[in-house]
């Protein structure tokens, strides 16, 4: 095929592509003319109301009280602290997070909706989580997301879990989340069709584009995918540190913190994960699997 041949084909397609995206716009379909790349991560990577049935109903089972203060470290939108604000009249909720256009979002698109009283309850900081300020006395901190993986060092790690335990009220319990299993250290795609009813569906791709099993880097992107062909690529990038399971439960304990659990999620009739998860020491050698770790005093 020659080259000028090429060159109209590939121009043909793009001008069948905008059409498309002009068509989804009209319509208020997702397009990545007009979809919001926060909003496509809630619908395909978040489940706020799980993670707080969890934080909510293990705090209660660990301290026999329920939960008020509720610090949310890297918040981003903070999605997860609105959903605690909503649980109970009780509820306060605290945010850090370091990138300030996506508190803002959060604000404008969260915290706007709830009602005047429970916006009281709720604050999101530009802050690092390393200096939390007085964001402190809190029953419970989240490290949810695997954000805390961006930490590469051990020292970075341990400092960081340090600061999370003089940070904590007095009976406070840190809460972190953790994917792995062998699957985790490979450069792979995966797509997931999300669909949110008429007009809101979409693709969520999620890659591993690159490991180093020297050093355990890993580079990771979300991609999102539209039925009218077009395509958000690189909505979010990380670079992380892959992290084991061991050696997280060695440094929160380095950090000082006495009790360190593995939650682990159960499996239903047909040994699909039930979505329930408990402490245990012995976990399957699944090739992919996300756990729940909870350390406290």
């Amino acid at each position: 095929m020659s080259t000028q041949t090429m060159s109209h084909k590939s121009g043909r397609k793009k001008k069948l592509e905008a059409k498309a995206a002009k068509q989804a716009k009209a319509d208020g379909a997702f397009s990545a003319a007009n979809a919001d790349r926060h909003e496509l991560y809630q619908l395909s990577v978040q489940n706020v109301e799980a993670e707080i049935d969890f934080i909510d109903e293990t705090f209660e089972q660990i301290r026999g009280r329920k939960g008020v203060l509720l610090r949310e470290d890297f918040c981003g939108t903070g999605n997860t602290s609105t959903e605690w604000v909503r649980r109970r009249e009780s509820n306060r909720a605290v945010g850090l997070d370091i990138d300030q256009p996506t508190l803002d979002w959060g604000t404008e698109h969260h915290i706007s909706q709830l009602s005047p009283e429970q916006q009281q309850r709720i604050m999101l900081h530009n802050r690092n989580v390393l200096e939390p300020g007085d964001a402190v006395g809190a029953d419970c901190v989240l490290a949810m997301n695997f954000s805390y993986w961006l930490f590469k060092t051990r020292d970075e790690l341990r400092n960081y879990f340090k600061s999370v335990r003089e940070s904590l009220g007095e009976d406070g319990v840190f809460f972190l989340d953790h994917y792995g299993g062998s699957e985790a250290m490979t450069e792979t795609r995966e797509a997931k069709k999300i669909d949110d009813g008429p007009g809101r569906k979409f693709t969520y791709i999620w890659e591993q584009k690159t490991f180093n099993p020297i050093t355990n880097d890993m580079e990771c992107r979300i991609h999102f995918k539209f039925p009218d062909k077009t395509r958000m690529n690189d909505a979010f990038v990380y670079h992380w540190r892959l992290w084991s399971l061991v050696e997280i439960q060695e440094l929160l304990s380095e950090a000082g913190f006495t009790q360190v659990h593995v939650y682990w999620e159960g499996e239903d009739d047909e040994g699909e994960g039930n979505g329930e998860y408990e402490p245990t020491r012995e976990g399957a050698a699944d090739p992919a699997f996300i756990n729940y770790i909870v350390a406290y005093d």
